[in-house]
């Protein structure tokens, strides 16, 4: 399993970024690259979460009219529900997908920072077992040429605790979860005060960041870069699709 992760995850990643590198030779802008072409291959399951994510939120008033309409009917609300979803097409859970698509390529990318922190401080050369996982035509280069670690000639991208990308990162996710929230329905009068995904929603827009912040901190701040820009890009991508005209209009659920 190990060796399947390195051939179709990590490789392909280290390359990239060691790639790029060598074209424009600052590892920041490297990294900053290599994140905008992962979020455009990402680009159409990420845009469905956020149009799913969407519609599922201004389906609420539907939803909170169903909940106070079968209150003391539960399994016969959980049928209703799953009919409801299904006559105006949205699948509750499918904004799991992007992250789900991002948890191995974010260990990759993980991976990778650490790999490019595995340098001789003396001669700023890969070490030997992180060069044996370059392709041939960047192995026989960077077997003898230096890396420089930094971004913009001060930012030392393999060191942990840069509290300034740590607080950035943190506060991007943040913004970035407020935005899904932030122009959601009114709620029905009597309908029950929210439903677990949507508490636990609420949750995760303050706790989330905080440990982006966290982990950003402790890990090499390469990795806070990427999750940086990662954000910024996805907070663009929701401004534009919230931003489009509503075309569908949730269908009214049955006899409310």
């Amino acid at each position: 399993m190990g060796e399947l992760f390195n051939t179709i995850i990590f490789e392909p990643l280290f390359n990239a970024l060691i790639g790029i590198y060598h074209i424009i030779p600052d590892l920041g802008v490297a990294i900053i690259i290599l994140t905008l072409v992962i979020k455009l291959i990402l680009l159409v399951p990420s845009r469905s979460s956020i149009v799913s994510q969407k519609k599922l939120q201004d389906m609420q008033p539907q939803l909170q009219a169903l909940q106070k309409k079968y209150k003391d009917n539960r399994e016969e609300l959980g049928r209703q529900m799953m009919k409801f979803y299904k006559d105006n097409k949205v699948n509750p859970l499918s904004s799991c997908l992007p992250i789900l698509i991002q948890f191995p390529v974010l260990i990759g990318l993980y991976r990778v920072f650490l790999a490019v922190s595995h340098i001789d401080p003396a001669t700023g050369i890969l070490a030997q077992d992180q060069v044996a996982h370059l392709y041939p035509v960047l192995h026989n280069v960077y077997t003898v040429t230096a890396i420089d670690p930094y971004f913009l000639g001060f930012v030392d991208l393999n060191a942990t605790g840069n509290w300034v990308l740590a607080i950035l990162a943190g506060a991007a996710q943040f913004f970035q979860s407020r935005m899904l929230i932030s122009n959601k329905p009114p709620k029905v009068e009597g309908a029950k005060d929210e439903s677990m995904a949507s508490s636990m929603s609420k949750q995760m827009t303050y706790l989330f960041p905080i440990m982006i912040a966290y982990f950003s901190y402790r890990f090499p701040a390469g990795l806070a870069l990427y999750w940086l820009f990662a954000t910024l890009f996805q907070l663009g991508q929701q401004y534009l699709l919230f931003k489009k005209p509503k075309n569908v209009q949730p269908s009214s659920p049955p006899n409310v």
